[in-house]
């Protein structure tokens, strides 16, 4: 055995004895302990990049008048969270009923049940997903929405089918107790796991729902996996929580900012600047985002997830050093809700990646606030 696979275990297995601790004694949101490196992620960088933005002011209000009580940021946060549902435009379909879950496939792994099951994301737009729940269950239990990276074998990944181990988080986190949900992302055509054509998939939303943006498409996706999440009778609806890499990361900074029912959340390596990644994508927001006249940024979606706690993972690839300003203006709204304010990043430095003490963290922070 290698000795980065052995380091690779110890890390992870102290992450698992220490969340399992922390999970076991959880405490109502009012006495809520907190991970024992949330400073740590609140502090500036020593030097910030070159290229680290400027962002405008989240404690001004639409009449520049400055924002210094909650009731005043509540006021605002609609405005901001208004603006934003406009911009991304209408969803796709309606969310009417939850949707029918069909099994297609099941195995049993390391003391987890795995389930393939498909469903109805839209009326007549089937698309695939996994339900990883443990096999021995003692009452309801929390439920976390797994969200892929790109990748051709897509939610295969997080089910531990296929790709490297670290970034499993749904089999992962379903040997821990949790019921993870995985959807496939729109982009691939729905019950396949071939190559990614995108325009393809961006060219048939547009056809049905020509204002919608892709990430709108993709919100909606989201809601919809929440909506399943909370209908299963395992799930505890009062403990949900979102990850994701890249991609994926993208939709779990999207998802608690416009769901209310997740709890906790951590997003890794997703560019959280509009600038960072390709945000101007057609599957993302459009080249909109380009022009001089948008004058937006995400740290005012990052805001509307207050008091939540949110984790922004990045090795200085899509995240790091410069998403600093994101959450110095996060912070502030945070700490009008009340201190400890649970939000902060983690630079890991190691590239478009999932190190194992990004694994590690990213295990003490869900399991600690779920």
């Amino acid at each position: 055995m290698r000795g980065s696979d052995l380091t690779r275990r110890a890390i992870l297995k102290s992450a698992v004895v220490s969340a399992g601790v922390l999970a076991a004694k959880r405490l109502p949101a009012s006495q809520q302990r907190d991970v024992p490196w949330l400073s740590e992620i609140q502090q500036p960088p020593e030097n910030l990049p070159p290229d680290t933005p400027k962002l405008s002011d989240l404690l001004i209000d639409s009449g520049g008048r400055r924002i210094t009580t909650l009731e005043a940021w509540k006021k605002r946060r609609e405005e901001l969270r208004q603006w934003w549902v406009g911009f991304l435009g209408p969803w796709p379909a309606e969310r009417k009923t939850t949707p029918k879950l069909t099994v297609v496939e099941e195995d049993r792994t390391e003391g987890v049940i795995r389930q393939l099951v498909r469903y109805d994301v839209e009326p007549g737009i089937t698309t695939e997903a996994y339900v990883l729940k443990p096999e021995k269950l003692g009452g309801k239990v929390p439920g976390i929405a797994v969200f892929h990276s790109t990748v051709n074998y897509t939610i295969r990944q997080p089910a531990g089918l296929e790709g490297p181990p670290e970034k499993h988080f749904g089999l992962r986190f379903a040997k821990q107790g949790c019921v993870c949900f995985c959807p496939r992302n729109f982009l691939w055509p729905a019950n396949s796991v071939e190559r990614l054509n995108a325009n393809v998939e961006v060219k048939q939303l547009a056809d049905r729902a020509p204002q919608s943006k892709g990430m709108a498409k993709m919100l909606f996706d989201a809601l919809v996996a929440v909506d399943i999440l909370v209908s299963l009778p395992e799930v505890d609806a009062s403990r949900l929580g979102c990850v994701g890499h890249s991609l994926g990361a993208k939709e779990t900074l999207y998802l608690p900012a416009f769901d209310e029912r997740i709890k906790v959340a951590v997003s890794s390596e997703g560019g959280i600047g509009t600038k960072f990644s390709n945000w101007d994508a057609p599957w993302y927001l459009g080249p909109t985002i380009k022009e001089p006249m948008f004058t937006h940024e995400h740290h005012e979606v990052l805001a509307l997830v207050a008091p939540r706690p949110f984790l922004l993972l990045g090795g200085n690839s899509a995240d790091g050093d410069r998403g600093w300003p994101f959450i110095e203006a996060a912070l502030k709204v945070y700490e009008l809700y009340g201190r400890p304010a649970r939000v902060g990043q983690f630079n890991h430095g190691k590239g478009h990646a999932v190190p194992p003490e990004a694994e590690q963290r990213i295990e003490q922070w869900l399991m600690t606030y779920l």
